[in-house]
């Protein structure tokens, strides 16, 4: 019996979900092993490096791959690497050199950066292909903010849980035994999509090489926009924040785990929500480019105030709670909104080439602000000063991301889909 299109999407969704867990906890995982045995930031950031890298490339040509031979291919593949990569980690010791580890760990990390982009590449293209064309005034493209909402929400909690996950497996079993157990589990979820069609996603007509790139004027400035939103969220959150509050504040691993964790959970859960919290204050239509500019302008300040208090030796564990929980809601809003737009800019004949390219900016952006993350904290002395200089070079990359979405074209504009459609 054939898959509705929902169950397909629930499929791809659940396995999304499982392999979200294993990402979340396999960069705690990393940066609280590999800095206990002394690395540097700049070190440990090293370590993401191919994983960022990759993601550009795989959001590329993924887009392209899932739009010739279907999204069940890009999922199988993915989830596979995954494990892949998770299996790789098992044998890493101590006694290694720390060039040797430092180029094995990346390695593996760069098979893990193409197996998490090449999921969310095929579940957020997936959800385009289930939600009904219908007018806006019919509620149509209310209900696809709704639905990318929820999956970008629940996938982001979870991530969230990932985080938690990876300090207490670190802490009850060890890195190797972690990696162990997380490679068995995410085999367990991969088994579930062996059901899917091998059709979905797939365009009529085969896509050329030219295609992987967008025509669309809307597609192109939001993926400018999302590069510099997602470095100004990495700058000082991907490898900074975790190594200040160990060293600086003399939080524990599994203190560190559940902050974030908790972090990301209440993050998930205000992207999931963003369509109930903007009918709360009136806004009943699905959000528009205004939207991204008025979120993007806010976000700006909220970086350099906390840099501000840091500066002024205020009480840095409430400067860096209360102002990541703040940026947190912002982030998440703003975030919300640009990942329904990708989709409102897109049809469905052209969703994962549009998305792919779309999410390769995203990546671009996690690489130059994890790089940044270690880089200017090192050069701050790895202190409150380091921690400082990434959150004005993260408010500085808000303010370009809002800059940048003042050329973004009306959602109704007819002339994207002529340009989209050519």
């Amino acid at each position: 019996m054939r898959l509705s299109s929902l169950q397909q999407y629930g499929i791809v969704t659940t396995n999304y979900w499982a392999f979200t867990l294993t990402d979340g906890a396999l960069r705690m995982l990393v940066i609280f092993h590999f800095h206990s045995l002394g690395y540097t930031t700049l070190e440990i950031a090293f370590l993401f490096l191919f994983y960022e890298f990759f993601g550009i490339v795989t959001n590329l040509y993924g887009g392209w791959i899932g739009a010739r031979y279907g999204l069940r291919l890009t999922l199988w593949v993915g989830t596979l690497l995954q494990i892949v990569a998770l299996l790789m980690l098992i044998p890493v010791s101590s006694s290694w050199s720390k060039l040797l580890s430092v180029i094995y760990v990346m390695v593996a990390q760069a098979i893990s950066g193409i197996a998490k982009d090449l999921n969310k590449m095929s579940a957020k293209s997936a959800i385009k292909t289930v939600v009904p064309d219908s007018p806006e005034e019919d509620g149509g493209n209310n209900q696809l903010f709704k639905w990318v909402a929820i999956l970008t929400g629940s996938k982001n909690a979870l991530k969230g849980v990932g985080f938690f996950l990876g300090g207490l497996l670190l802490t009850s079993f060890g890195f190797n035994t972690a990696v162990a157990l997380m490679a068995i589990g995410l085999g367990v979820s991969f088994l579930l999509t062996l059901i899917l069609p091998g059709d979905i996603g797939k365009m009529k007509s085969k896509p050329i090489f030219k295609d992987l790139f967008s025509k669309s004027q809307g597609i192109n400035v939001l993926s400018f926009a999302r590069f510099f939103l997602f470095g100004a969220r990495d700058v000082w959150f991907v490898v900074a924040l975790p190594v200040f509050l160990e060293t600086y504040l003399n939080w524990n691993f599994s203190e560190i785990g559940a902050f974030l964790g908790l972090w990301v959970i209440g993050y998930g859960f205000i992207q999931a929500f963003a369509p109930s919290l903007r009918n709360l204050w009136g806004n009943k239509r699905s959000p528009g480019v205004s939207s991204v500019q008025f979120w993007s302008a806010v976000l700006t300040a909220i970086p350099a105030l906390i840099a501000i208090a840091l500066w002024r030796q205020s009480n840095p564990e409430i400067a860096i709670t209360v102002g990541l929980i703040i940026f947190g809601f912002i982030f998440a809003m703003n975030s919300s909104i640009h990942s329904y737009m990708v989709l409102a800019y897109t049809d469905k004949e052209n969703v994962s080439l549009n998305v792919g390219f779309y999410y390769m900016a995203n990546a671009a952006g996690r690489l130059i602000g994890t790089l940044l993350s270690g880089v200017l904290f090192m050069l701050g002395s790895e202190t409150s000063v380091g921690m400082q200089v990434c959150l004005w070079c993260s408010s500085l990359f808000v303010f370009l991301s809002w800059l940048t979405s003042l050329s973004l074209p009306s959602i109704n504009n007819s002339d994207f889909f002529e340009k989209d459609s050519a």
